[in-house]
Parts: structure tokens; C-alpha cells; sequence
């Protein structure tokens, strides 16, 4: 009999090999997978726009994005992902689905999606290089910056795309990917930064 086990699990454990990959000398390329994230899909009832707006704002302090942007709050990522929906990202079960519930009791639905998709920090001076590689968004600063977001695909594969703060005077991107796919994006983009020379890792911060 096969053996089963409740442990979570990376997916992209089998393929995430911590340390330098490709081109030799200073990384262009930085890509980290960051674990153990709460993530909720908040979706408006029919009708109910105006009333998960509200209950956005009395529980975060801002309001739930309209248009594809992230709006980060102290302890939390809000995330456009089309029309009247938006995730909700977030650390250490504050935010978790059981948390939220109550306050959107009748204007949303939610869908715990905290182990359904992976999410991956992308940064280094070579990352929107690598993007434009795999993706028709128009990354450019002056089109795409920070707080941007996109509901998009990368390789032929459904990603939720946005860009963090910026680190070290670098851009930062971040990606949510569903799990089942994650593995096959990860192999495409070492193979589309390889040439930049990449460094690969993981941890538990919010970029």
C-alpha cells in the first residue's frame, strides 16, 4: 500500500536546487519561491460589489482594488484578479480564510487557495528581461510599475502577475501559478534566465 501523508509540501520541491544556476559570475536573475503563504480568493456576490468594497475597507484599512493593481496593506497583499475579485495574501493565519468569513458573510464568496498555487518572487537588474521572454505584458517601467498587476499567461500557462516594491533599486515581480503547473514554469524560466546567470532559493517573507 502506498504510503499517505498530510504534510504539506513544496511543488516545487523536487526542482528547486538552491544556489547558482547558468551563466557563471554576478546573477542577473533572482528567483525565489516564497512558502507557507495564506491566500484567499475574494469574489463578489452578484449584485454585492459595493458591499465587498466596504467590508474590504473596514478589514484592511484600504480599498480592495478595481483595476489590475496590488494594493499592499502592514500585514497584507490585496490582489486584482478580475472584475469585482481580488486575493488576498497574507502570513501567519490573520488573514486566513476562517479569519475573513465572518466580514464577508453575504457580499463574497471565498476559496482557500493557500496551497493551490505557488508563489514566486522574480528580481535581479536581467528579471524583466526574462519576463518579456515569456509574456506579451508590456513590462516597462513607465507602463508597468509598482503596484501593477495583471491577470495574464506565461509559456501558455494562467499566472497572476504583479510588481512588488522595488529592492536594491531593482524591480521585483511576483507571480502566483497554479500548483499543478508550477513545475513546468519553473524549468521555463531557469531556461529563459540561464543566459543571465540566476541564483535560486526559497523563504518564508513576503517580498
Amino acid at each position: 500500500m502506498a504510503e499517505f501523508s498530510w504534510e504539506v509540501r513544496s511543488p516545487l520541491e523536487r526542482v528547486l536546487v538552491a544556489g547558482p544556476y547558468g551563466a557563471q559570475g554576478d546573477a542577473g536573475v533572482s528567483l525565489t519561491e516564497i512558502r507557507n503563504v495564506d491566500l484567499v480568493q475574494m469574489m463578489a456576490r452578484r449584485g454585492k460589489a459595493t458591499e465587498i468594497a466596504k467590508a474590504a475597507k473596514a478589514r484592511f484599512g484600504v480599498a480592495s482594488p478595481e483595476t489590475p493593481k496590488a494594493v499592499g496593506t502592514a500585514d497584507a497583499r490585496l490582489i486584482w484578479s478580475g472584475p469585482d475579485q481580488f486575493l488576498v495574501l497574507s502570513k501567519g493565519g490573520k488573514h486566513s480564510i476562517e479569519a475573513l468569513a465572518p466580514g464577508f458573510a453575504g457580499s463574497a464568496s471565498l476559496s482557500d487557495q493557500s496551497h493551490a498555487r505557488a508563489l514566486i518572487s522574480i528580481s535581479g537588474k536581467k528579471a524583466r528581461a526574462m519576463l518579456a521572454k515569456l509574456s506579451s505584458i508590456d513590462l516597462h517601467p513607465d507602463v508597468f510599475g509598482v503596484g501593477a498587476a495583471a491577470a495574464t499567461s506565461m509559456d501558455h500557462t494562467s499566472v497572476t502577475l504583479w510588481r512588488g516594491d522595488d529592492r536594491n533599486g531593482q524591480a521585483v515581480f511576483n507571480l502566483l501559478v497554479f500548483a499543478t503547473f508550477a513545475e513546468s514554469l519553473w524549468h521555463t524560466m531557469l531556461d529563459s534566465a540561464a543566459e543571465y546567470g540566476v541564483t535560486m532559493g526559497h523563504s518564508e517573507d513576503l517580498a
